[in-house]
């Protein structure tokens, strides 16, 4: 398999790290607006011909075709922040050839009731072409990462073999990562964790459909295995948009541990319009404010040695078997100190990665197939989890 990654920050190098060790990833280009950042992977990959570098400006989409075209790529790797991810689904779209994200397109909130009704929702913009993908025999699968990601997998899995009826199904991500020599340092992009953090998380009823509350809502705490407790609370993610278009299950949600501090910084910025994604002119020069925040924290792709602690990702199901209430957790815990071991990349950007790679494994050997736009819950969750200790990422079931 030929892939063009786009985007080498903390998640591309760790999937460059994890691809470098299958012989089945032929090649994959390693792509950048910061050439220097993709050259440094390179070094560190020590295989200039196999991970070839090129600069990328993902903002525009003739460029992307030509990097694909260039190398005759079987995938495009989409591993960029999601204000790109219009340009490169329709990019692999137009050359003809398999694309893949972690985060689906940008959702808008509603213009006259945000905190109750959906505006444009998470992958609106992909779904809605889906049936042009499915005439042309193309396979996008969209928000394929830990979560969205192996999340889906979870819920698929949970249908497939644990429960008889589902009542809910629950994305539950916690922590506790800390991390030296910094007052606020976030762990994962924080132009992609204000996008979620500060839009109107959304909710799937069945008899509602898809609706919205406050940011921060219904805070409850959860208790994670190899953590603890932690209070999580209502965050927009992807895998509420995804879900229930394959998994039967009456109520869909996710929350996210956040923390007092974190969501106190969130709402600063929010107050001071410091979350702004559109550009402002300042002083003659136009700039985004949320791309200067982005600019002044440190970068998380090198935090990693300064990193302790372990991250979980799971999903909690709530439902019936055999007659009998029954809880789930099937999760999956990253230990910093090993990821670092084994990848030198950090916990958070290595349980991101470690996904996408067995899902090229296996559209690279036919264990999944498909034509359309589809999730990662649209597939057998079987070959997916046989893979995740082989890929040093094993699962854990917790009955609650």
């Amino acid at each position: 398999m030929k892939v063009l990654l786009v985007g080498v920050g903390g998640v591309g190098e760790a999937i460059a790290q994890m691809a470098k060790r299958r012989p089945w990833v032929e090649q994959m280009v390693l792509s950048d607006y910061n050439v220097k950042r993709a050259e440094e992977i390179q070094a560190k990959l020590g295989d200039n011909q196999r991970f070839p570098v090129e600069f990328i400006d993902a903002s525009k989409q003739e460029m992307i075709e030509g990097l694909a075209g260039k190398y005759k790529v079987d995938l495009i790797m989409n591993a960029v922040d999601p204000i790109f991810n219009e340009q490169i689904f329709d990019a692999a779209f137009s050359v003809g050839v398999t694309y893949m994200d972690m985060a689906m397109t940008l959702s808008a909130p509603h213009p006259d009731d945000p905190f109750n009704k959906c505006g444009v929702k998470l992958g609106d913009y992909q779904f809605e072409r889906a049936k042009k993908w499915e005439e042309k025999g193309l396979l996008a699968l969209v928000g394929c990462g830990v979560e969205p990601g192996m999340a889906d997998v979870f819920a698929r899995y949970a249908q497939d073999h644990l429960f008889d009826e589902i009542e809910e199904l629950g994305i539950r991500d916690g922590a506790n990562i800390e991390i030296q020599g910094y007052e606020f340092a976030p762990n994962f992009s924080i132009w992609t964790t204000i996008e979620e953090c500060l839009n109107p998380p959304v909710i799937w009823e069945k008899d509602k459909g898809w609706f919205t509350t406050a940011p921060f809502s219904e805070p409850e705490v959860f208790d994670f295995p190899e953590i603890g407790p932690v209070e999580v609370v209502n965050v927009e993610h992807e895998e509420v948009l995804l879900m229930p278009r394959w998994v039967k299950t009456k109520r869909a949600t996710f929350k996210y541990g956040l923390g007092d501090q974190f969501i106190g910084v969130l709402k600063t910025l929010h107050m001071l319009g410091l979350d702004n994604k559109e550009k402002i002119n300042v002083k003659g020069v136009q700039v985004a404010p949320r791309d200067v925040v982005a600019a002044c924290l440190p970068d998380p792709a090198y935090l990693g040695d300064k990193m302790s602690g372990k991250t979980c990702a799971g999903t909690w199901i709530k439902g019936k078997k055999d007659g009998k209430e029954r809880e789930v957790y099937l999760y999956q815990v990253a230990d910093n100190e090993e990821c670092m071991k084994a990848w030198g990349c950090q916990a958070v950007v290595a349980q991101t990665a470690f996904s996408a790679l067995i899902a090229m494994d296996l559209l690279k050997h036919g264990q999944w197939k498909g034509i359309g736009v589809l999730g990662p819950e649209a597939f057998p969750p079987d070959p997916f989890m046989e893979k995740m200790a082989e890929y040093g990422f094993p699962y854990g079931i917790k009955e609650m």
